[in-house]
């Protein structure tokens, strides 16, 4: 039996003009914590756009590496990036066996890409995934509505929230703002 890979809470929201995107260090294979201090959010374009992964860690580089082209291929359109991406995920039959999952953002937009070919905007502009990513979801949104705390320290505060209550998620916290 292959046991399962656990990895990731991935938070992330705009607030005042902007953008904090962060994550857990964490990778947990069955019930053993495999590495504490895993970076999983990245900045790309020339630090426009900020990029976090939930899933497969070699699934989700190989994806990042394919987000960047198309990047760059759309002159940094962050939104055809996204759907050419979901497409050719979709429908290549090698993407189409990687296990990942992508957050990204920019100062106008924010996408969870999916390997379904899913592209989705969440109405209220956070993006959160992986297996803290509802805990740190509830939390962000609290703080957004109840304090006047800046992106960053929601982010922050979110993942550390996620922390305390997912088995999966730790408190070696990476956060990329913008």
């Amino acid at each position: 039996m292959q046991q399962e890979l656990h990895a990731t809470t991935i938070i992330g929201l705009s607030r005042n003009g902007k953008i904090a995107l962060g994550s857990d260090g964490q990778v947990t294979l069955g019930a053993t914590v495999m590495k504490q201090t895993t970076r999983k959010v990245f900045p790309l374009y020339n630090n426009t756009v900020l990029v976090g992964f939930a899933g497969a860690s070699a699934d989700a580089f190989a994806l990042m590496e394919r987000f960047e082209e198309k990047l760059q291929s759309y002159q940094g359109n962050v939104e055809r990036s996204a759907v050419a991406l979901a497409k050719d995920w979709r429908m290549d039959k090698y993407l189409r066996r990687l296990e990942a999952m992508l957050g990204v953002m920019s100062k106008d937009a924010a996408y969870i890409i999916s390997g379904t070919g899913d592209v989705i905007a969440p109405d209220d502009g956070i993006i959160a995934i992986g297996s803290g990513g509802s805990y740190a979801l509830a939390a962000a949104r609290m703080l957004l509505k109840h304090t006047e705390l800046t992106a960053k320290d929601i982010v922050q505060e979110s993942l550390e929230t996620a922390s305390n209550i997912c088995i999966y998620t730790n408190s070696h916290i990476t956060i990329l703002e913008l």
